[in-house]
């Protein structure tokens, strides 16, 4: 059995562009202070170097891999950290030649030195890092850590160990597979919502689940808004527009609010005609990535670079859908999304580096899919039918960005994903699962399969498909 792996994992609150290339290397640094701290003492720590390895190489500088490590190795928290503060201190640290290590000790930090990017690939994961320490009296300490995509870090031996000793998960309800989900469903006769419901609880309390399940949606939420009131150019040389802003406007004319949750009841009272539906979903998932490519506050679902999707399908169930719908509503989809992802984290992977962008837009398609098909009425076979629907039409799909940027194809790609959630969705809530041909268990299967039988060029490199067909003089 699996470890736990609660929707707090799935969900995580952080700084883009990426959760693989940006969060994972943050959280990595984070660790790597703190193995320090318990072994060493930090004030003899007289320089820092770290290595990266893979597609965290390959495409590192246009996922900010580099600033990533350079904030985690100052201390900073990547949940809550001011955005605007970010800019000043990269540039403090790259014309000072100096970091502040953990908060505690300024030591020499030479950029074009001690972040090396390496090319080749360590055996473990495409995803491989190792910091290393010097101290004063010449001795050294290095650890490798390994970003699994979804903002997870991971070391080599934790995972040998679990192979050695599978560690049981303390869930009343366990899960690893979609048949136990609605095996449980069924003997308890409980939905999928109610089912992870109780699995949390096992682990904090009710009035905690539902704090930071509103904070994870009051994150959305301002994610949305900001991306819709910002317009201009995105940074790495794309020289990508921000599209959110003009099709918001064209979408809201003259309206008076102050705030997102006000901005949510303006659009509500917005007499929305059919053709507008899937433009103001286009403009939701836009508005979250186009925040996500500026280096702004995201949450990972289940990763970065497909942060968009379930914001603003959840965001079409509100404002089309439901009206009336409240914070039960918008938990309740949360946690159905978060257990579609982690069975696919499970069985499969949710790593671009690892399966292509069928690993993020195609699980968070499924994962918004599932959610939404519960909140209109679906059974939890139809729940799991709509996720099946979403990924098998995502079955394939390539990580291949151009100048290893999260901007194109990447912010369109979580519009497409939204609306085919809905799609799926809707396909599931008219069908009988029991005719179904494929189960969500085999499509998440599959989608490994093709994972590993993808060429790796087409696995976050930027060394095949758009990335090189189109450079960045192009754009």
């Amino acid at each position: 059995m699996e470890e736990c792996i609660s929707v707090f994992d799935m969900l995580k609150i952080g700084v883009g562009p990426s959760s693989s290339h940006t969060l994972g290397p943050w959280r990595a640094a984070e660790r790597f202070l703190n193995e320090l701290r318990n072994e060493y003492d930090i004030n003899t720590i007289n320089r820092v170097k770290v290595d990266l390895y893979g597609s965290l190489s390959l495409t590192g500088k246009g996922h900010a891999t580099d600033l990533a490590i350079m904030l985690g190795l100052s201390g900073q928290d990547p949940e809550y950290i001011p955005v605007q503060n970010i800019d000043g201190i990269i540039k403090s640290i790259e014309s000072k030649n100096e970091i502040h290590l953990g908060n505690q000790i300024l030591i020499p930090f030479y950029t074009l030195q001690d972040i090396v990017f390496n090319k080749n690939f360590l055996p473990f994961h495409a995803n491989g890092l190792t910091f290393t320490a010097y101290f004063n009296n010449e001795t050294e300490y290095s650890s490798t850590f390994y970003s699994i995509g979804g903002g997870f870090v991971v070391k080599e031996e934790r995972d040998n160990a679990h192979k050695k000793e599978a560690i049981k998960c303390a869930f009343p309800f366990p899960i690893d597979k979609a048949t136990e989900l609605l095996a449980y469903c069924t003997k308890e006769n409980k939905l999928i919502s109610e089912i992870i419901y109780e699995n949390e609880k096992s682990m904090r309390s009710e009035a905690v689940i539902h704090h930071e399940l509103m904070r994870i949606w009051h994150t959305m939420l301002e994610c949305m808004y900001i991306g819709c009131h910002s317009e201009g150019i995105l940074p790495g040389g794309l020289h990508v527009r921000r599209r959110a802003f003009d099709m918001h406007q064209n979408l809201i004319g003259l309206s008076n609010y102050s705030n997102p949750q006000e901005w949510l009841e303006e659009i509500r009272k917005t007499e929305v005609k059919f053709r507008q539906i899937l433009k103001w979903v286009s403009c939701f998932a836009l508005a979250v990535n186009e925040v996500n490519a500026a280096l702004g506050r995201v949450v990972t679902a289940p990763t970065n670079g497909s942060a968009g999707v379930i914001p603003a399908v959840l965001m079409y169930y509100l404002v089309i859908e439901n009206h009336q719908a409240g914070e039960n509503e918008i938990k309740q989809f949360l946690m159905v999304a978060g257990e579609i992802g982690s069975i696919f984290k499970k069985g499969s992977t949710i790593s671009a580096a690892m399966g292509g962008c069928q690993a993020e837009i195609g699980v968070s398609s499924a994962m918004a899919a599932g959610a939404l098909c519960e909140l209109m009425g679906g059974t939890p076979d139809q729940v799991l039918m709509a996720a099946e629907i979403a990924m098998e039409h995502h079955l394939g799909l390539t990580c291949d960005p151009i100048g290893g940027l999260v901007q194109i194809p990447c912010i369109e790609r979580n519009t497409m994903g939204a609306i085919k959630a809905i799609n799926a969705a809707e396909l599931a809530l008219e069908t009988d699962a029991k005719n179904a041909k494929v189960s969500l268990d085999k499509v998440i299967d599959t989608m490994w399969q093709t994972a590993k039988d993808m060429n790796s060029k087409y696995k976050e490199t930027s060394e095949g498909g758009l990335a090189i067909a189109v450079n960045m003089a192009d754009c």
